[in-house]
Protein backbone atom coordinates (compact mmCIF):
# COMPACT_ATOMS: atom_id res chain seq x y z
CA UNK A 1 0.00 0.00 0.00
CA UNK A 2 1.70 3.62 -0.98
CA UNK A 3 2.29 5.71 2.11
CA UNK A 4 1.52 8.67 0.02
CA UNK A 5 -2.40 7.58 -0.89
CA UNK A 6 -2.70 7.42 3.02
CA UNK A 7 -4.22 10.53 4.63
CA UNK A 8 -3.03 10.77 8.49
CA UNK A 9 -5.49 12.47 10.92
CA UNK A 10 -3.44 13.57 14.01
CA UNK A 11 -3.81 15.51 17.35
CA UNK A 12 -0.94 17.89 18.19
CA UNK A 13 -0.29 19.62 21.31
CA UNK A 14 -0.68 23.63 20.38
CA UNK A 15 -1.07 24.85 23.85
CA UNK A 16 -0.09 23.47 27.70
CA UNK A 17 -3.52 23.49 29.19
CA UNK A 18 -4.22 25.49 32.64
CA UNK A 19 -6.74 23.13 34.20
CA UNK A 20 -8.76 20.54 32.34
CA UNK A 21 -7.72 20.65 28.65
CA UNK A 22 -9.48 22.82 26.37
CA UNK A 23 -10.08 22.88 22.74
CA UNK A 24 -8.05 25.26 22.17
CA UNK A 25 -5.16 23.27 23.18
CA UNK A 26 -5.41 21.12 20.69
CA UNK A 27 -4.81 21.13 16.90
CA UNK A 28 -5.96 18.74 14.77
CA UNK A 29 -4.69 17.75 11.35
CA UNK A 30 -4.66 16.08 8.11
CA UNK A 31 -1.52 15.61 6.07
CA UNK A 32 0.01 12.52 3.61
CA UNK A 33 1.61 9.84 5.59
CA UNK A 34 5.73 10.16 4.67
CA UNK A 35 7.35 7.52 2.59
CA UNK A 36 9.48 5.11 4.98
CA UNK A 37 12.95 4.11 3.98
CA UNK A 38 14.61 0.44 4.72
CA UNK A 39 13.71 -0.57 8.30
CA UNK A 40 10.92 1.07 9.10
CA UNK A 41 7.18 0.34 9.02
CA UNK A 42 3.55 2.09 8.74
CA UNK A 43 0.90 1.35 11.51
CA UNK A 44 -3.05 1.92 11.28
CA UNK A 45 -4.25 2.72 14.37
CA UNK A 46 -7.13 0.58 15.45
CA UNK A 47 -7.74 1.12 19.24
CA UNK A 48 -5.52 4.38 21.39
CA UNK A 49 -5.34 4.46 25.41
CA UNK A 50 -6.22 7.06 27.18
CA UNK A 51 -5.21 7.29 30.35
CA UNK A 52 -5.07 9.87 33.31
CA UNK A 53 -1.31 9.65 32.57
CA UNK A 54 -1.59 11.89 29.63
CA UNK A 55 -2.65 15.14 31.13
CA UNK A 56 0.63 15.03 33.54
CA UNK A 57 2.33 14.70 29.84
CA UNK A 58 1.32 17.99 28.65
CA UNK A 59 3.01 20.13 31.20
CA UNK A 60 6.24 21.23 31.01
CA UNK A 61 7.76 20.49 34.38
CA UNK A 62 9.99 17.74 34.96
CA UNK A 63 9.05 13.92 35.17
CA UNK A 64 9.50 10.11 34.57
CA UNK A 65 8.95 11.06 30.63
CA UNK A 66 9.70 14.37 28.95
CA UNK A 67 6.90 16.34 28.47
CA UNK A 68 5.17 16.33 24.93
CA UNK A 69 6.18 19.27 22.73
CA UNK A 70 4.13 22.03 21.44
CA UNK A 71 2.96 21.21 17.88
CA UNK A 72 3.86 17.72 19.02
CA UNK A 73 1.52 14.62 18.17
CA UNK A 74 -0.04 13.96 21.16
CA UNK A 75 1.92 10.91 22.95
CA UNK A 76 -0.84 7.45 23.83
CA UNK A 77 -0.32 4.27 23.72
CA UNK A 78 -2.22 2.01 21.20
CA UNK A 79 -3.13 -1.23 19.05
CA UNK A 80 -3.02 -1.27 15.46
CA UNK A 81 -1.80 -3.53 12.43
CA UNK A 82 0.89 -2.92 10.64
CA UNK A 83 0.62 -1.68 6.72
CA UNK A 84 3.65 -1.45 4.83
CA UNK A 85 6.73 -2.77 6.24
CA UNK A 86 10.53 -2.43 4.63
CA UNK A 87 11.37 -4.27 8.03
CA UNK A 88 12.09 -7.77 8.74
CA UNK A 89 10.73 -7.30 12.35
CA UNK A 90 7.36 -7.04 11.39
CA UNK A 91 5.12 -8.22 8.30
CA UNK A 92 2.31 -6.40 7.04
CA UNK A 93 -1.22 -8.00 8.75
CA UNK A 94 0.92 -7.99 11.93
CA UNK A 95 -0.71 -6.67 15.18
CA UNK A 96 1.35 -4.45 17.69
CA UNK A 97 1.28 -2.53 20.16
CA UNK A 98 3.24 0.36 21.15
CA UNK A 99 3.58 4.04 20.85
CA UNK A 100 1.03 5.31 18.19
CA UNK A 101 0.11 8.72 19.49
CA UNK A 102 -3.08 10.09 19.08
CA UNK A 103 -3.12 10.24 15.33
CA UNK A 104 -4.75 7.44 11.96
CA UNK A 105 -1.26 5.97 11.34
CA UNK A 106 2.39 5.52 13.16
CA UNK A 107 5.64 5.87 10.56
CA UNK A 108 9.09 5.06 11.90
CA UNK A 109 11.76 3.17 12.32
CA UNK A 110 10.78 -0.41 14.03
CA UNK A 111 13.78 -0.92 15.81
CA UNK A 112 12.23 -1.02 19.67
CA UNK A 113 14.48 2.12 20.87
CA UNK A 114 12.35 4.66 18.61
CA UNK A 115 8.83 2.64 18.03
CA UNK A 116 8.59 0.25 21.23
CA UNK A 117 6.14 -1.97 19.55
CA UNK A 118 5.77 -5.39 20.40
CA UNK A 119 3.38 -8.23 17.94
CA UNK A 120 0.25 -9.14 19.64
CA UNK A 121 -1.84 -12.18 19.52
CA UNK A 122 -5.54 -10.97 18.92
CA UNK A 123 -6.68 -14.95 19.12
CA UNK A 124 -5.54 -14.60 22.75
CA UNK A 125 -7.67 -11.92 23.91
CA UNK A 126 -9.42 -8.44 22.14
CA UNK A 127 -7.45 -5.82 20.90
CA UNK A 128 -9.09 -3.84 23.75
CA UNK A 129 -7.73 -6.32 26.28
CA UNK A 130 -4.26 -5.34 24.88
CA UNK A 131 -4.75 -1.66 26.38
CA UNK A 132 -6.22 -2.62 29.62
CA UNK A 133 -5.45 -5.80 31.29
CA UNK A 134 -2.30 -7.29 29.19
CA UNK A 135 -1.56 -3.84 28.33
CA UNK A 136 0.26 -0.69 30.52
CA UNK A 137 -2.25 -0.77 32.86
CA UNK A 138 -2.74 -4.42 33.91
CA UNK A 139 1.63 -4.17 33.93
CA UNK A 140 0.87 -1.26 35.73
CA UNK A 141 -1.54 -3.38 38.49
CA UNK A 142 0.37 -6.00 38.65
CA UNK A 143 3.69 -5.51 39.16
CA UNK A 144 2.75 -1.88 41.14
CA UNK A 145 0.97 -4.56 43.53
CA UNK A 146 3.23 -7.56 43.97
CA UNK A 147 6.63 -5.75 43.98
CA UNK A 148 5.68 -2.50 45.88
CA UNK A 149 2.97 -3.48 47.93
CA UNK A 150 4.27 -7.26 48.74
CA UNK A 151 0.61 -8.05 49.68
CA UNK A 152 0.62 -10.91 52.18
CA UNK A 153 -2.51 -13.82 52.12
CA UNK A 154 -5.03 -12.71 54.39
CA UNK A 155 -3.69 -9.23 54.68
CA UNK A 156 -6.48 -5.99 53.54
CA UNK A 157 -5.44 -4.52 50.52
CA UNK A 158 -7.32 -0.91 49.27
CA UNK A 159 -7.53 0.48 45.97
CA UNK A 160 -8.63 3.61 44.86
CA UNK A 161 -9.82 4.42 41.49
CA UNK A 162 -11.24 0.10 41.67
CA UNK A 163 -13.45 0.34 38.71
CA UNK A 164 -10.75 1.96 36.50
CA UNK A 165 -8.11 0.38 34.55
CA UNK A 166 -5.59 -0.12 36.67
CA UNK A 167 -7.87 -0.66 39.73
CA UNK A 168 -9.69 -3.70 38.35
CA UNK A 169 -6.54 -5.27 38.03
CA UNK A 170 -4.77 -4.64 41.33
CA UNK A 171 -8.26 -5.66 42.84
CA UNK A 172 -8.28 -8.93 40.91
CA UNK A 173 -4.50 -10.15 41.43
CA UNK A 174 -4.72 -9.48 45.10
CA UNK A 175 -8.35 -11.64 45.41
CA UNK A 176 -5.81 -14.24 44.16
CA UNK A 177 -3.43 -13.79 46.35
CA UNK A 178 -5.77 -14.20 49.21
CA UNK A 179 -6.41 -10.83 50.48
CA UNK A 180 -9.11 -9.25 52.00
CA UNK A 181 -10.04 -6.56 48.68
CA UNK A 182 -11.90 -3.24 49.80
CA UNK A 183 -12.45 -0.72 46.67
CA UNK A 184 -13.07 2.57 46.17
CA UNK A 185 -15.07 3.76 43.46
CA UNK A 186 -17.21 6.75 42.35
CA UNK A 187 -20.84 5.39 41.95
CA UNK A 188 -23.40 2.70 43.34
CA UNK A 189 -22.89 0.85 39.48
CA UNK A 190 -18.75 1.03 39.70
CA UNK A 191 -19.05 -0.35 43.29
CA UNK A 192 -21.74 -3.05 42.20
CA UNK A 193 -19.29 -4.24 39.06
CA UNK A 194 -16.21 -4.39 41.33
CA UNK A 195 -17.91 -6.69 44.32
CA UNK A 196 -20.15 -8.62 41.83
CA UNK A 197 -18.37 -8.76 39.01
CA UNK A 198 -14.73 -8.71 39.81
CA UNK A 199 -14.84 -10.53 43.66
CA UNK A 200 -13.87 -7.73 45.57
CA UNK A 201 -15.18 -8.43 49.32
CA UNK A 202 -16.61 -4.53 49.45
CA UNK A 203 -16.45 -1.16 48.10
CA UNK A 204 -16.58 2.27 49.35
CA UNK A 205 -18.82 4.71 47.10
CA UNK A 206 -16.89 7.98 47.72
CA UNK A 207 -19.70 10.03 46.04
CA UNK A 208 -22.39 9.00 47.81
CA UNK A 209 -21.16 7.87 51.34
CA UNK A 210 -18.17 9.06 53.76
CA UNK A 211 -14.88 7.10 52.89
CA UNK A 212 -13.41 7.16 56.38
CA UNK A 213 -17.20 6.02 57.72
CA UNK A 214 -16.59 3.54 54.65
CA UNK A 215 -12.98 2.38 55.75
CA UNK A 216 -13.96 1.67 59.12
CA UNK A 217 -16.59 -0.66 58.64
CA UNK A 218 -15.06 -2.49 55.94
CA UNK A 219 -11.27 -2.62 57.11
CA UNK A 220 -12.08 -3.74 60.88
CA UNK A 221 -8.28 -4.96 60.91
CA UNK A 222 -6.89 -1.83 59.40
CA UNK A 223 -4.92 -1.59 56.11
CA UNK A 224 -1.95 -3.33 54.99
CA UNK A 225 -1.66 -2.25 51.58
CA UNK A 226 -3.34 0.85 49.69
CA UNK A 227 -2.95 1.03 46.10
CA UNK A 228 -3.30 4.94 45.19
CA UNK A 229 -4.51 6.25 41.68
CA UNK A 230 -6.49 9.40 43.00
CA UNK A 231 -4.34 11.17 46.00
CA UNK A 232 -6.18 14.10 47.79
CA UNK A 233 -8.51 13.43 50.36
CA UNK A 234 -8.81 9.65 49.55
CA UNK A 235 -5.23 9.45 50.39
CA UNK A 236 -5.59 10.97 53.78
CA UNK A 237 -8.47 8.89 54.87
CA UNK A 238 -6.78 5.43 54.34
CA UNK A 239 -3.69 7.19 55.81
CA UNK A 240 -5.41 6.95 59.27
CA UNK A 241 -6.36 3.39 59.09
CA UNK A 242 -3.42 1.96 57.95
CA UNK A 243 -1.21 -0.77 60.28
CA UNK A 244 2.12 -0.77 61.45
CA UNK A 245 4.63 -1.78 58.54
CA UNK A 246 1.72 -0.89 55.96
CA UNK A 247 2.85 -0.16 51.93
CA UNK A 248 1.33 2.58 50.07
CA UNK A 249 1.78 2.38 46.79
CA UNK A 250 1.70 5.59 44.89
CA UNK A 251 0.46 4.89 40.95
CA UNK A 252 -1.43 8.18 40.22
CA UNK A 253 -2.87 11.12 41.80
CA UNK A 254 -5.98 12.13 38.92
CA UNK A 255 -7.72 14.52 41.51
CA UNK A 256 -4.87 16.81 41.70
CA UNK A 257 -4.19 16.57 37.96
CA UNK A 258 -5.46 19.85 36.43
CA UNK A 259 -5.06 21.72 39.91
CA UNK A 260 -4.44 25.51 38.89
CA UNK A 261 -2.95 25.80 42.72
CA UNK A 262 0.14 23.54 44.05
CA UNK A 263 -0.65 20.20 44.13
CA UNK A 264 -1.92 19.22 47.73
CA UNK A 265 0.21 16.66 49.37
CA UNK A 266 -1.00 14.58 52.21
CA UNK A 267 -1.51 15.83 55.52
CA UNK A 268 -2.24 12.58 56.99
CA UNK A 269 1.92 12.05 56.22
CA UNK A 270 3.24 11.53 59.91
CA UNK A 271 0.63 8.33 59.64
CA UNK A 272 3.65 6.90 58.42
CA UNK A 273 6.27 7.21 61.31
CA UNK A 274 3.76 6.28 63.45
CA UNK A 275 2.85 2.89 61.58
CA UNK A 276 6.68 2.60 60.49
CA UNK A 277 5.09 2.66 57.20
CA UNK A 278 6.24 2.68 53.68
CA UNK A 279 5.10 5.13 50.56
CA UNK A 280 6.74 4.14 47.28
CA UNK A 281 5.95 5.82 43.81
CA UNK A 282 6.08 3.34 41.04
CA UNK A 283 6.16 3.68 37.06
CA UNK A 284 5.51 0.85 35.00
CA UNK A 285 8.15 1.48 32.53
CA UNK A 286 10.73 0.39 35.04
CA UNK A 287 9.10 -3.40 34.44
CA UNK A 288 8.90 -3.23 31.23
CA UNK A 289 11.59 -6.62 30.93
CA UNK A 290 9.20 -8.20 32.28
CA UNK A 291 5.76 -7.83 30.45
CA UNK A 292 5.67 -10.69 29.09
CA UNK A 293 5.63 -12.36 32.56
CA UNK A 294 2.73 -10.25 33.59
CA UNK A 295 1.13 -11.18 30.47
CA UNK A 296 1.52 -14.41 31.39
CA UNK A 297 0.21 -14.62 34.38
CA UNK A 298 -2.92 -12.62 33.73
CA UNK A 299 -3.68 -14.10 30.99
CA UNK A 300 -3.75 -17.49 32.69
CA UNK A 301 -6.09 -16.35 34.81
CA UNK A 302 -8.24 -14.98 32.05
CA UNK A 303 -8.20 -18.12 30.43
CA UNK A 304 -9.73 -20.15 33.20
CA UNK A 305 -12.46 -17.44 33.69
CA UNK A 306 -10.93 -16.47 37.44
CA UNK A 307 -9.92 -12.62 35.92
CA UNK A 308 -12.36 -10.38 33.89
CA UNK A 309 -11.26 -6.86 31.89
CA UNK A 310 -13.58 -4.60 31.32
CA UNK A 311 -13.21 -1.71 28.30
CA UNK A 312 -15.09 1.29 28.08
CA UNK A 313 -14.88 2.14 24.38
CA UNK A 314 -15.56 5.65 22.92
CA UNK A 315 -15.53 5.90 18.48
CA UNK A 316 -13.60 7.94 16.28
CA UNK A 317 -10.54 9.73 16.48
CA UNK A 318 -12.31 13.26 16.18
CA UNK A 319 -13.68 12.56 19.70
CA UNK A 320 -10.04 12.58 21.57
CA UNK A 321 -10.59 15.60 22.98
CA UNK A 322 -13.94 15.39 24.87
CA UNK A 323 -13.26 11.30 25.61
CA UNK A 324 -10.24 12.53 27.55
CA UNK A 325 -12.17 14.50 29.63
CA UNK A 326 -14.14 11.49 30.94
CA UNK A 327 -11.30 10.40 32.98
CA UNK A 328 -11.23 13.47 35.09
CA UNK A 329 -15.00 13.83 35.11
CA UNK A 330 -15.36 10.15 36.27
CA UNK A 331 -17.13 9.10 33.68
CA UNK A 332 -15.78 6.61 31.99
CA UNK A 333 -16.78 2.41 33.23
CA UNK A 334 -13.77 0.67 32.80
CA UNK A 335 -10.31 1.48 31.03
CA UNK A 336 -11.16 4.15 28.55
CA UNK A 337 -10.18 3.25 24.85
CA UNK A 338 -10.74 5.27 21.47
CA UNK A 339 -11.76 3.43 18.60
CA UNK A 340 -10.08 5.01 15.28
CA UNK A 341 -10.36 2.12 12.61
CA UNK A 342 -11.74 -1.32 12.18
CA UNK A 343 -9.17 -3.98 11.95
Amino acid sequence: MPATVLQNQQFRLAARPVGLPKPTDWQHVTEPVREIGDGEIIVKALYLSLDPAMRGWMNDSKSYIKPVGIGDVMRAGGVGVVVESKSPKFAVGDYVSGGIGVQAYWAGAADDKYGNFFKIDPRMAPLTTWLNTLGMPGMTGYFGLIEVGQPKAGETVVVSGAAGAVGQTVGQVARHLGCRVVGIAGGKDKCDFVVKELGFDACIDYKGGDVRAGLKEHCPNGVDVYFDNVGGEILDAVLSRINMKARIVICGAISQYNNTTPVKGPANYLSLLVHRARMEGMVVFDYAPRYPEGVAALAKWMKEGTFKSREDVVEGLEHFPDALLMLFEGKNFGKLVLKVADA
